[in-house]
């Protein structure tokens, strides 16, 4: 029987020291690298197609790929940060990021556009929120949720500072220049950030008291349990709809008669909106049980998905429930975030997270292609979040089955 291997909150020895520098540097190039690698592509795809007569449905479907490499990717990666720290994952996916965006930026064929994306793609699994969680969780544990929190607050901006700056260079440069200015800009910033910030000691994994233990040779069993099934499933189809609503939201406003411009701050709002939701979650956690904010966080996400579908107008009304569904969001990604330590602690943090987010992702990269090929056969935009509010029901409910146990 293999042991279980237990931090210093739970054996009383001392906690680890905490990188000073490490918050704010994630705080930072989670910004920057969210905002150009994920949030600039719904802005500017309207420009590449006009540009280069790519259809939508291809140019999006290289994005989806992007979003697939990156589910498949954050397996190894998490293997990775659990046995040497997030320092030379991160960095390597920084420069990654930066050449995946050259690639597209001067791609002359749409194959080409496809291998750079395929590129970003492995940068996101390397960069994203999942390395960035991991990395915190050891450091600050066993008071993540707080350094968590802090992450995702910043995080929530991505969209609000970088779908207007990327609509302001498209205008004056063009999509490709503009892809060039980003991927310089994320190199710069990220890649010596990620370098010197993460140099900590990678310290001894927790577990919370009241967590599962976990034999730490064999996460993949607790990844086989009706729970962590259950709880998969669930988090894919409302990762589906939430990844859905923000690659439609533009052509949604779009048929309502909104500007390109108005279009891309109401995107923008929405990751305001992320970042005030993420205010609240804590107070929301101390009073709820796993189970019971589960099933209201992603219900939540099914009823404002619900509102955008129903409500014509007008467009500051439309820009509020955008700002409201973004709140959700960001308490979405912070119930995913702290799922794996809530129910089975940080021993193997890193795997069990990949593994939870894998399908997740995977649903995440098929739905801006699914989204733009279901919405004419459905009728338009208003139809398709009929069925991601659906969706999102579906998720809610199954995350509220009593398989597990109760925490």
């Amino acid at each position: 029987m293999p042991t279980t291997r237990l931090d210093g909150a739970a054996t009383g020895t001392p906690a680890p020291s905490r990188p000073r520098a490490a918050l704010p540097a994630l705080c930072l190039t989670q910004i920057t690298g969210w905002g150009i690698l994920y949030y600039a592509f719904p802005v500017l795809v309207p420009a590449i197609t006009a540009s280069t007569g790519w259809s939508t449905a291809a140019t999006t479907a290289a994005f989806s790929v992007a979003l697939l490499v990156s589910a498949l990717v954050g397996i190894p990666v998490g293997r990775a940060l659990d046995r040497r720290g997030p320092c030379t994952v991160m960095t390597g996916g920084s420069v990654l990021g930066a050449l995946g965006l050259v690639v597209v930026a001067s791609a002359p064929s749409l194959p080409v556009f496809f291998a750079g994306w395929f590129l970003a793609g492995a940068a996101m699994a390397a960069t994203f929120y999942q390395p960035a969680f991991a990395a915190l969780t050891r450091w600050h544990q066993p008071d993540h949720v707080r350094a968590l929190t802090t992450l995702t607050l910043a995080g929530g901006l991505a969209s609000t500072v970088f779908a207007p700056l990327t609509q302001a260079l498209s205008q004056h440069l063009g999509w490709r220049a503009t892809y060039l200015v980003l991927a310089l800009l994320l190199a710069v910033v990220t890649v010596p950030a990620h370098a010197l910030a993460l140099r900590a000691p990678w310290p001894e994994a927790y577990r919370a008291p009241s967590a599962v233990p976990i034999p730490v040779a064999d996460p993949r069993a607790t990844a086989r349990t009706p729970a962590f099934l259950l709880l998969a499933v669930a988090f894919t189809l409302s990762g589906f709809a939430m990844y859905a609503v923000v690659f439609s939201l533009m052509p949604l406003l779009a048929a309502r008669d909104a500007t390109p411009a108005a279009a891309a701050w109401a995107l923008g709002l929405g990751g305001l909106g992320q970042t005030i939701g993420r205010t609240l979650f804590a107070s929301f956690a101390r009073r709820t049980t796993v189970r019971e904010r589960t099933v209201a966080l992603v219900a939540a996400g099914g009823l404002t998905t619900a509102l955008l579908a129903a409500v014509p107008g007008p467009l500051p009304l439309l820009v509020a429930i955008a700002v409201l569904a973004g709140a959700v969001r960001g308490n979405l990604t912070l119930l995913q975030a702290t799922a794996v330590t809530d129910r089975w602690g940080s021993a193997a943090y890193g795997r069990l997270s990949g593994l939870l987010a894998a399908p997740a992702t995977i649903a995440g990269a098929l739905a801006p292609w699914a989204a733009a090929a279901l919405a004419g056969p459905l009728g338009g935009y208003p139809q398709l979040f009929v069925l991601l509010a659906a969706l999102s029901g579906l998720a809610a409910l199954l995350a509220a089955l009593p398989v597990g146990p109760r925490l």
